[in-house]
C-alpha cells in the first residue's frame, strides 16, 4: 500500500476574488508564499518521512512544494496529470460573470451535471478519471512508501469522492483549505481516507476560500 499526502497549493489573489483558475497559471500571493514556508517549517519539526514528491506543473502548486521538498531533500517530480480541472471558456471569470454571460452553463455547473464539459473543458467524469489514473500510477510507482503530492482543490476533492464512494454529481460537503494536508492510502483498487483538511501547521489559518 502507498500513503499519499495530498497538499493543496497556497492562497492566490484569484482565490480571494472567487475567480475561476482552472488550468490558468496563477501565482501564489504573499500569503500563499507564507503558507508554503509554514509547510516547510512543519516538515522540519515533524518529518513526514516521505520517499518521493510530485507536483502539478502549475506555479501555484510548484511554488507551494519547493520550500518543503527542499527542506526534506526530496526530488520533485512534475506531473501535469495533477493539474486542476480544465474549466474551458469559464477560466478567468468570477462566478457572477459566469452566471451573466453563460446562464445555462452556470446552471449546469451549479447542479453538477456529470457529463457537462464546460464548453471546451473537462466534465466531472473526465476530471475524476484523470485524477484516479494519475494517483493510481503514482501509488504503483511507490509501493509501501509515503509520497507528498502538491496539487489543487478539485483534484483532492475527486480523490476524496473516489475513496468514499461519493458520486461526482453529489453536493460538495468537505472543504479543502489552502495549504491543507489530506492523507489517503491506496492499496491496489482499495482507497482509504486517513485524515483530511489538516491546517494545524498554519498560523492564523484563513477561512476556506473558493475551491476553484
Amino acid at each position: 500500500m502507498t500513503e499519499l499526502w495530498l497538499i493543496r497549493h497556497g492562497v492566490t489573489e484569484w482565490n480571494r476574488a472567487h475567480r475561476v483558475q482552472g488550468m490558468l497559471n496563477i501565482a501564489l500571493d504573499e500569503e500563499g508564499h507564507r503558507q508554503a514556508e509554514q509547510l516547510a517549517a512543519h516538515f522540519r519539526e515533524v518529518s513526514p518521512q516521505a520517499h518521493a514528491s510530485y507536483t502539478s506543473d502549475l506555479d501555484r502548486a510548484h511554488d507551494t512544494a519547493r520550500p518543503g521538498t527542499a527542506q526534506l531533500g526530496l526530488p520533485l517530480g512534475i506531473e501535469p496529470g495533477l493539474r486542476e480541472r480544465k474549466y474551458g471558456v469559464f477560466e478567468g471569470l468570477s462566478f457572477p460573470e459566469l452566471a451573466e454571460r453563460f446562464p445555462e452553463a452556470a446552471d449546469a455547473v451549479h447542479h453538477r451535471r456529470p457529463d457537462y464539459d464546460m464548453m471546451g473543458g473537462e466534465s466531472l467524469r473526465q476530471f475524476q478519471q484523470r485524477v484516479v489514473s494519475t494517483l493510481t500510477r503514482i501509488a504503483a510507482q511507490h509501493p509501501d512508501q509515503r509520497v507528498l503530492v502538491f496539487t489543487h482543490s478539485g483534484v483532492i476533492d475527486m480523490a476524496y469522492r473516489y475513496a468514499m464512494g461519493i458520486p461526482v454529481e453529489a453536493e460538495r460537503r468537505r472543504s479543502v483549505p489552502n495549504a491543507s494536508i489530506n492523507r489517503l492510502e491506496i492499496d491496489g483498487e482499495h482507497w482509504r481516507v486517513l485524515g483530511w483538511g489538516d491546517v494545524s501547521h498554519l498560523a492564523g489559518a484563513p477561512a476556506e476560500i473558493h475551491p476553484a
